[in-house]
């Protein structure tokens, strides 16, 4: 039994070991080909372009996206923007007074109402496609800044017939409001700046993000259109227009500017949402693209992207070996595995990929080193709530397309914990915080056996597990106090302007 449970854990820290190396060899890839950057051919007519903006309740950003939306600088004949409304709050009503003035200016804007919510953005997007006249069709999601050069930029690519969709870089609006949205920034940077440049400059598959990204109508009628049945629907056209033969086109240089998730339980369902979507486009698409005719290397690189996700069970399941390697249950080298091991398979791929990144994007980059172990740290106290995610995709279990909240954050004086919408707590909090306790006493015995160089790791894993399940249940608790408060003051300002109507 314990050379079966020794052969089982070696196994998983193999399959750890594969998902660092492809780390690696995305960084090797994205330092050989990131001189490739693309150049836009000269445009001598400018189609017709349709920008989509689905909204669902989003009272606090949506006046901003549509006076961004109608800034853009483009022909206003050749220009249609789409208001894709499910709200079932007073964002209509704020929608419909925006438009007022956006219409006198001689853009056409359209206020698309649904009265319901089937199949969510993916459903929006399809019905608004029904009804656009565009050629091309932008999507933004309602928190973005859409640059005003955006469309100038990227609709020269089409120029090209075998271009279907352009992708741009998303930048961050409050990227320095908490160290929450500081390690998200980090992850988003690694993610744009290396991996989607590295592959698309490469010639590999890549994925549209769901928003500040343009396609070719033709493009996404051809594979098949918006499709609801992942929570990835983004992932999954991409994935589905390139086997169809369409080309994409990645412009690392062009930024649209978005909010960043100030509230960890929205940012926690986030990545459920983004997690399970990836597995479940692996399940649908990776048996039609193994069989296709497409290079070999190609493929590995697919299979790789799309299941990536699958490190965090892994990962999880992995790392609870650590305690009773160290208490010397298994015959193992105690420090080899728990500190060598686990910094080469883990910490040290995750902190290159975000070195790289920062050093690539920002002047100040050694300013932002300080920042690379706390991002590894929350990456690894989110491997729970991934690990859920992961375990719904594989087994088919059915789930709501949640979204994320949006409060209009810039600065670090703006307040949101009084403001209307709340993400729900995650189911993974309570486990969080269990396993945090479980590392706890792992620090405990490293210590007792001075395996003293063992215990930065475990302390690291312990540390992200704190993080993440204490700010969830912290925010959670002081947000329902906040908004029940403010409902107490609310309620008692409305019964004394009551009282005072009734005086006078």
């Amino acid at each position: 039994m314990e050379r079966l449970l020794v052969a089982g854990y070696l196994g998983l820290l193999g399959i750890l070991a594969c998902y660092g190396f492809y780390r690696y060899h995305l960084l090797w890839l994205y330092y050989r080909v990131k001189a490739r950057r693309p150049i836009a051919p000269v445009m001598s007519v400018w189609p017709k372009v349709t920008i989509q903006i689905p909204v669902y309740n989003e009272r606090y950003v949506v006046e901003r996206a549509i006076r961004h939306a109608c800034a853009v600088d483009y022909p206003h004949e050749r220009l249609e923007i789409q208001i894709l409304d499910d709200s079932t709050d007073d964002t209509s009503e704020l929608i419909a007074r925006t438009l007022e003035s956006s219409r006198r200016e001689g853009l056409t804007v359209l206020h698309l109402r649904r009265t319901h919510r089937a199949h969510f953005k993916a459903g929006a997007l399809a019905e608004g496609l029904t009804r656009a006249s565009g050629e091309l069709i932008a999507v933004f999601d309602v928190d973005f800044l859409i640059p005003r050069d955006f469309l100038k930029r990227t609709v020269p690519f089409f120029a090209d017939p075998n271009v279907g969709m352009v992708q741009a870089r998303w930048g961050h609006v409050n990227a320095v409001y908490s160290l929450l949205t500081q390690a998200q920034a980090m992850f988003l940077d690694g993610h744009f700046a290396i991996e989607q440049t590295a592959r698309h400059q490469a010639g590999r598959f890549f994925n549209f993000n769901g928003t500040a990204g343009i396609w070719r109508n033709t493009a996404i009628v051809s594979s098949g259109g918006w499709q609801a049945d992942t929570l990835t629907e983004d992932l999954d056209l991409s994935y589905r227009a390139q086997l169809m033969g369409w080309r994409c086109v990645f412009l690392p240089d062009l930024v649209a500017y978005a909010e960043l998730p100030v509230e960890m339980n929205a940012f926690k369902t986030q990545q459920y949402r983004w997690t399970k979507g990836s597995i479940q486009t692996a399940k649908k698409l990776l048996p039609r693209l193994l069989n296709s005719r497409l290079p070999l290397v190609l493929k590995l690189e697919a299979v790789f992207h799309l299941t990536s996700f699958l490190s965090y069970p892994i990962g999880l399941l992995a790392s609870l070996g650590v305690v009773p390697i160290l208490l010397g249950t298994f015959h193992l080298p105690r420090f080899w595995v728990v500190d060598v091991v686990w910094c080469v398979l883990l910490a040290i791929p995750g902190a290159c990929f975000y070195l790289c990144s920062q050093r690539e994007l920002y002047p100040n980059w050694r300013a932002r080193v300080a920042l690379i172990p706390w991002a590894v740290m929350v990456g690894v106290g989110l491997s729970v709530n991934n690990t859920r995610a992961v375990l719904d995709g594989l087994l088919g279990r059915v789930s709501g397309f949640i979204r994320t909240p949006k409060f209009g954050i810039q600065s670090q004086g703006d307040a949101w914990r009084q403001k209307s919408y709340r993400a729900p707590r995650t189911p993974s909090t309570w486990l969080e915080l269990a396993l945090a306790g479980y590392f706890a006493l792992g620090c405990v015995v490293a210590f007792q056996q001075k395996l003293f160089l063992a215990l930065p790791s475990v302390a690291l894993i312990c540390a992200g597990f704190v993080y993440v399940g204490g700010l969830s249940l912290w925010q959670h608790h002081t947000r329902f106090s906040s908004a029940l408060n403010f409902s107490v003051v609310k309620r008692a300002g409305h019964q004394a302007q009551t009282l005072r109507e009734l005086q006078a």
